[in-house]
């Protein structure tokens, strides 16, 4: 498989495991059919659209190729219609999420670096569109966003993204390393969720701190 093939591939499969994140949520809130395809195809194509337009891919790959709106339309589908048979809603959804935070922040911060993109503003970019799924999901769903609270979310892709940047940098970019950075940001993810990581919080009077989790 060339380096096209495998990010097309990888792009898709972010597309498809964020799409079911978003369908996942979406059922938790108890959306109807239309509710659950589009929270879950925005969840899935926002990250990716915010991409293409920084790095001038005109028009985004979510409206010029039928691969991606198809792939995140059928995702959310089979998350509507095989819902009952997903086993504890939340923990499903945590887990595609931190799989799509892996996928997409890899491939983006390939496509941003192939773009001409130096390196540190293309691991800005890969977290932006690797956390921007997410976000999107969680506002039109009412919650405070992931990346907003304690939880390790956007430190994990951006150390995913950093990863793919010196892969890159020390030429030993290839599908192996690069697959491997993006279960580096799956682990870290799920790790932070199981052993309560968080980012520093700040204090207040009385040595007490703010709880936003």
């Amino acid at each position: 498989m060339d380096s096209s093939s495998a990010l097309l591939v990888g792009d898709l499969a972010g597309v498809a495991v964020f799409a079911a994140s978003g369908g996942s949520a979406a059922v938790g809130k108890r959306l109807d059919l239309f509710g659950v395809v589009f929270v879950g195809f925005v969840a899935a194509l926002g990250g990716g659209i915010l991409r293409d337009l920084v790095i001038n891919q005109v028009p985004p790959l979510a409206f010029a190729d039928w691969r991606y709106p198809a792939t995140a339309i059928v995702a959310s589908l089979a998350v509507f219609w095989l819902h009952p048979h997903l086993d504890r809603l939340r923990r499903t959804v945590l887990g595609l999420d931190a799989a799509g935070l892996g996928l997409f922040t890899v491939t983006s911060t390939l496509k941003a670096l192939d773009a001409g993109v130096p390196a540190v503003g293309s691991c800005l970019l890969g977290m932006l569109t690797g956390i921007g799924g997410g976000l999107v999901r969680d506002l039109l769903l009412n919650e405070i966003p992931v990346v907003l609270r304690r939880e390790i979310y956007a430190v994990a892709s951006l150390l995913g993204a950093i990863a793919v940047a010196s892969l890159v940098r020390l030429g030993w970019g290839s599908v192996l390393t690069f697959t491997g950075a993006a279960l580096l940001v799956f682990v870290v993810r799920i790790t932070a969720l199981y052993r309560h990581w968080s980012a520093p919080r700040p204090r207040l009077g009385g040595g007490a701190t703010t709880d936003t989790g």
